[in-house]
């Protein structure tokens, strides 16, 4: 954390670096005052109970950074976005049109985000109306006209492209991925919520539990650190070059990261394992008394603190760590690229046997990240049931972001400076 605090210190002494830093807050502080912007006529005190009693839609409402719980005009958060990625990232599997356009550079990259773009668009749609129905079968919004109805949807709606756009803004022109920025600020501004809520229950908790709670706190970050930095350096080996009379051998690694996918998984996981719970949770008002009852039977059995709720979860988080991982580090590129230029590890023949050497060792080492991400996923379930305490809903899915983030943009920080120190050298 140190590292971290000195790292930006230094950079708000570079004017570049200063002004992107500036740049982010203020788009966050964009973001925060429209979260508190209202859509009308919904009970508030009626909305702020049933999320209060409902660990499904506090969990939504926290990575929506708060916005859900005060029906603000982001509401929806980024959930449609991210699906849409998901969306995206499968069909590329699917069809090799679309896997060729990922491929091609910045132009592949700028159009695969405007298909992202254009799919969010009726997904959030979808999901305004779904929220619109759940709140109206709780009776926290009143059955409303045609045009009310549109009105609201159409609200929610530009509130997620709003939303989406302010990320993309931070990515290009800020610090940091924009998207991860934006759920890490709502959950750092539901921080204060959250620890009144744990500070009500503390009266009623042992002095003991207390204690292992703030060491297995600290352990789990320890760990999150440790995970997010660990590498497996693979030797690599370039042919001999002359250089001035001189035959040269240059050596270096080819840095394998445990975590290489950061808190996408977690947040795609989260994205996804909801689902069951929340279509079930719009059809518990059906007139149909068998579709009601079934309805009931599947938010029972997906509700946070059950079992299948927390191996689905583990499996979805286990899943997308593998998938993005093959993403990330794309074994066929790298040899590709390591044949380019006479690039050779050690012991390994070029070309097949490098690729598959280097899938071996890059499913042994994401294996170890997968486990440790979806152990913290479900680590607040566990705790709940060993401590009773239910206020501990996303504590470790919280805690993964905030760290996993705060790495990543220091990191970029310093890369950004470092590269800023080389253009000063060159110039």
């Amino acid at each position: 954390m140190q590292k971290i605090f000195s790292v930006i210190a230094r950079a708000l002494k570079v004017k570049e670096l200063r002004n992107r830093i500036l740049f982010t807050l203020l788009i966050l502080v964009i973001f925060r005052i429209f979260a508190f912007v209202p859509v009308p006529g919904v009970d508030s005190a009626n909305l702020k109970n049933l999320f209060g009693g409902n660990q499904l839609l506090s969990l939504l409402d926290v990575f929506s950074g708060g916005t859900l719980a005060n029906f603000s005009v982001l509401s929806l958060g980024l959930n449609p976005y991210i699906n849409s990625s998901i969306i995206m990232q499968l069909l590329q599997m699917v069809f090799p049109k679309l896997e060729e356009l990922a491929k091609e550079g910045n132009y592949g990259r700028e159009k695969i985000t405007l298909y992202t773009r254009y799919l969010t668009v009726p997904l959030a749609i979808m999901q305004a109306f779904g929220v619109y129905v759940l709140l109206r079968n709780q009776g926290i919004i009143s059955a409303l006209s045609i045009f009310d109805l549109f009105s609201v949807i159409a609200t929610l709606t530009a509130g997620t492209i709003f939303l989406m756009w302010l990320g993309e803004l931070i990515t290009e022109k800020g610090i940091g991925n924009g998207i991860s920025m934006i759920i890490f600020a709502g959950i750092v501004a539901r921080l204060p919520i959250t620890v009144f809520q744990q500070a009500q229950v503390i009266d009623q908790v042992q002095f003991t539990t207390i204690l292992i709670m703030l060491v297995v706190a600290l352990i789990v970050i320890l760990g999150i650190v440790l995970v997010n930095e660990g590498r497996r350096q693979i030797p690599v080996h370039f042919s001999k070059r002359s250089y001035g009379g001189r035959t040269v051998t240059q050596n270096s690694y080819l840095p394998l990261r445990v975590n290489q996918t950061g808190v996408i998984p977690i947040i795609f996981a989260v994205s996804l394992v909801l689902l069951p719970t929340t279509l079930a949770q719009f059809l518990q008002g059906s007139t149909n008394p068998a579709l009601a009852g079934m309805s009931a039977k599947i938010v029972q059995f997906f509700s946070p603190e059950s079992v299948a709720y927390n191996l689905t979860y583990f499996g979805l988080v286990v899943g997308f760590t593998y998938f993005y991982s093959t993403v990330a580090f794309n074994t066929k590129q790298i040899t590709e690229n390591l044949m380019k230029n006479g690039g050779f590890i050690p012991g390994i023949r070029p070309g097949e046997q490098t690729k598959k050497y280097l899938d071996y060792i890059n499913i042994r080492i994401t294996l170890f990240g997968a486990l440790f991400l979806g152990t913290i996923a479900i680590l607040p379930s566990i705790a709940q049931n060993i401590t009773g305490i239910t206020s501990l809903v996303i504590g470790g899915t919280s805690v993964l972001i905030l760290v996993s983030v705060a790495l990543e943009t220091s990191k970029q920080v310093e890369s950004l400076m470092i590269s800023r120190n080389y253009e000063g050298f060159l110039k």
